[in-house]
């Protein structure tokens, strides 16, 4: 919660920021690109150093970075300062995020995940709906700065808490040494294609830079490939890697992010450039979406123990394809009731989704890897929001009401392509498949909570 409430409250603090500082629009948009860079590139091998070091001392010293990061930048004297200490916040964020995870799939056995992490997902749909409405009260009485220092009491609570909870010591692997060629490899990927992303609203898919960004991101992702084959420890183990629920929850999440956060960035162009409504107009159109992720965690995370990975992931994906094809049909005349709906569908779709993949991802990890898994499951979350606005300015650089429809069906195909890795989930938990005497892959048996300590 705490990173979600930072990220939307200062979408709203950062023309404050912009007029104390007189800073340029690149140089505001920088104090969100060096938080997303950072954050997306350490994640993964921020896992990595949990499942090594342990996960509550990961997220103990995450939330404490996070703090004193916070409050270096309410302190700031310049917009450089705010910039290099976003960064800074970034690699704290990134090393308490994949804890979370880890720590949730040492506290419960794979079959009792759901309730967990629909809990944490509704979590996560209050702080999004919250930021605005915080951020908005804390710049109003209190300046931009309070955004960041808010952030300092919360955080210390956090660590005092994590001080007092004990969990399961996670189970040791043969493969502990961190490799350091191939953290730098991944962190140089992942950074270069969030980069690449993140620039293609202003220069487009066509232009130079663009294009040499995505080779080079092809050309490190071919020597990070090359490199983790032949590494004794590599970052991502075969284990991983080699596991199809994994990797098909990772590409869901992947792809489904992306759909709808494209989905987001074009409606709210049309609300607010198209029929000239306030962002706090914007804003509430898009509540019921909201509401839905935060009621249908819960109701997701049932369907999952009633029905399987495979049959909710589906049904979640149709709802989110369906929600952005309802948005797609938005005109200058839709009323409220046509809006709320179609933002309902999506955030049933989006919960169940997060649920689903959520649950099987870290329930599947294998033994002495939740850390590295809950890395890519949080990659994916980064990655997908810059994949589906780079697809949406990618398409229609100037939004108009004609270009609306058409954006929208294609962001509606992103998160359609979903299906296919939905069908590669197993119909049961390993967990329901020992129970009902049938025998669960190998990879994917082995679980951090079954080993001894």
């Amino acid at each position: 919660m705490i990173v979600a409430l930072d990220g939307t409250a200062l979408m709203v603090a950062q023309p404050s920021l912009q007029r104390d500082f007189d800073a340029s629009v690149a140089q505001v948009q920088w104090t969100s690109t060096a938080y997303l860079l950072a954050v997306a590139a350490l994640l993964v091998i921020a896992g990595r150093l949990g499942d090594r070091y342990g996960h509550s001392r990961m997220l103990f010293v995450g939330v404490l970075g996070f703090a004193a990061a916070s409050a270096g930048i309410g302190l700031a004297p310049g917009v450089g300062w705010v910039i290099a200490l976003r960064a800074v916040q970034g690699v704290f964020g990134a090393l308490l995020q994949p804890a979370t995870l880890a720590l949730l799939r040492l506290a419960y056995p794979a079959d009792r995940l759901g309730r967990p992490v629909a809990i944490r997902t509704s979590a996560i749909g209050v702080a999004a709906a919250a930021g605005p409405a915080l951020g908005g009260l804390l710049v109003a009485h209190l300046g931009w700065r309070a955004v960041f220092w808010i952030n300092v009491p919360v955080a210390l609570a956090i660590a005092a808490f994590t001080l007092r909870v004990r969990v399961p010591v996670p189970s040791r692997t043969g493969n502990q040494r961190l490799n350091l060629t191939g953290a730098a490899l991944i962190a140089t990927v992942l950074a270069l294609l969030v980069h690449t992303l993140s620039g293609i609203p202003a220069h487009g898919w066509a232009s130079a830079p663009t294009w040499l960004g995505l080779a080079a991101v092809a050309g490190g992702a071919v020597a990070l490939a090359g490199h983790e084959r032949r590494a004794a420890h590599p970052i991502v183990a075969p284990v991983v890697a080699r596991s199809v629920p994994v990797t098909a929850s990772v590409a869901i999440l992947l792809v489904t992010t992306g759909g709808m956060f494209g989905a987001l960035f074009v409606t709210t162009f049309f609300f607010q450039d198209v029929l000239g409504l306030s962002p706090l107009a914007s804003g509430l159109r898009a509540l019921p979406l909201t509401a839905l992720m935060v009621v249908g965690a819960p109701v997701a995370a049932a369907a999952l123990r009633r029905y399987g990975p495979r049959r909710t992931a589906i049904l979640g994906t149709v709802l989110v394809v369906l929600g952005i094809g309802g948005l797609s049909r938005l005109a200058s005349t839709s009323s409220w009731a046509v809006t709320g709906v179609a933002f309902a569908v999506l955030g049933a779709g989006f919960a169940t989704v997060m649920v689903t993949a959520t649950a099987t991802v870290v329930g599947e990890a294998p033994a002495g890897y939740a850390g590295v898994i809950g890395g890519l499951k949080q990659t994916a979350m980064n990655v997908g929001p810059a994949l589906g606005i780079a697809v949406a300015a990618g398409i229609t650089p100037a939004m108009s009401a004609s270009a609306t429809a058409p954006t929208l069906g294609v962001l509606a195909g992103l998160a359609a392509l979903a299906l296919v890795p939905a069908s590669m989930l197993p119909t049961r938990t390993a967990h329901h498949a020992r129970r009902r005497g049938t025998a669960a892959p190998a990879a994917h048996d082995i679980r951090a909570g079954d080993q001894p300590g």
